[in-house]
């Protein structure tokens, strides 16, 4: 797709902000929706600094009516709904909260494409709690694992891409829904399950101890926001592809995530063991497969290469929050 016109939920938050710096880069007039409750003004400093008046931030919540109403008016070439409650713990504390913001949010975006009569909406999913606990032998698993979550959070995001399935086969609103995997990279928040990539890089860097919960040898499908903002370019600009996991397909242990991290910084690094905490999933990964054959995407950024960065964001953005 040539650069057109896009809207941006949850555009001041990491995977937000960093997909807001690539479509600028490559010329789009994009309008950020965030209500910085999480998000960072900060975070879109650079894309207003680069994109000038092509980059326009509007302060609302994706929850109210006014959200409809810009998208409608907009009438953009393409949504990239990030906007979202993605705090798995926070979800069973407040299962309420959690689907007002991920199910009404994703109606009042549908709503305003529908009402536009145009446009593409891809949704960032959540593949580490869509399919719930897996067979550890179907791992990396594919797109035809039975949807299972496991909390709140996971049964909000399932049932904001079934909107996105009905608004299709009702009104042929185009989307696609990508089930991520563990998304890491700069400006990564402590919260959601890859948060533990900001939380040792932060520990590491002070100089204190990272705790590893249990045995160390649960497993995660990291994989680098870059590659993921590819993922959701790519996803803009196809029609067809409903779902497609991002994943890398490697699963990658805390122990050996750890040991990747305290290289960069001090292998020496000492580690914190703590009990298991309960619920926690034994073993995660995504096989994108089908990404590759419908969007032509691929993961190019390897652990080693991604943590490096990360790092040396982390090192010259010391956070204050």
């Amino acid at each position: 797709m040539t650069a057109g016109t896009a809207v941006v939920t949850g555009g001041a938050g990491f995977i937000g902000s960093n997909l807001v710096d690539r479509l600028i880069a490559e010329g789009w007039l994009v309008t950020v929706l965030d209500d910085l409750s999480t998000g960072r003004r900060a975070n879109l400093d650079g894309a207003a600094s680069s994109g000038g008046d092509r980059l326009h931030i509007e302060v609302l919540d994706v929850r109210r009516p006014e959200a409809t109403d810009l998208v409608a008016d907009l009438a953009p070439d393409v949504v990239h709904h990030l906007a979202a409650q993605a705090d798995v713990r926070h979800s069973v504390a407040d299962p309420v909260h959690d689907a007002e913001v991920n199910v009404l949010g994703t109606l009042r975006v549908l709503e305003g494409v529908r009402r536009a009569g145009v446009g593409k909406v891809v949704l960032a999913g959540s593949g580490g709690t869509l399919y719930g606990d897996p067979d550890p032998a179907r791992l990396p698993l594919d797109e035809t694992a039975a949807v299972a979550p496991g909390s709140p959070y996971g049964a909000s995001k399932a049932a904001a891409g079934m909107y996105l399935a009905t608004y299709a086969r009702l009104h042929g609103v185009d989307s696609t829904v990508l089930a991520l995997a563990n998304v890491y990279g700069p400006r990564q928040d402590p919260h959601g399950e890859a948060g533990v990539v900001a939380i040792f890089s932060g520990l590491l860097l002070s100089g204190r101890p990272c705790t590893v919960y249990g045995t160390g040898e649960q497993t995660r499908d990291y994989v680098f926001v870059d590659d993921v903002v590819d993922a959701f370019m790519r996803a803009g600009a196809s029609n067809g592809c409903p779902l497609a996991n991002v994943g890398t397909g490697v699963e990658t242990s805390v122990n050996d995530l750890h040991a990747a991290m305290a290289e960069r910084v001090d292998p020496g690094a000492e580690v914190v063991r703590a009990p298991a905490r309960p619920g926690e999933l034994d073993r995660s990964a995504l096989d994108p497969s089908l990404a590759g054959t419908a969007l032509g995407w691929r993961p190019a950024i390897p652990l080693a290469e991604g943590v490096g960065r990360t790092i040396a964001w982390f090192r010259a953005n010391q956070r204050e929050d």
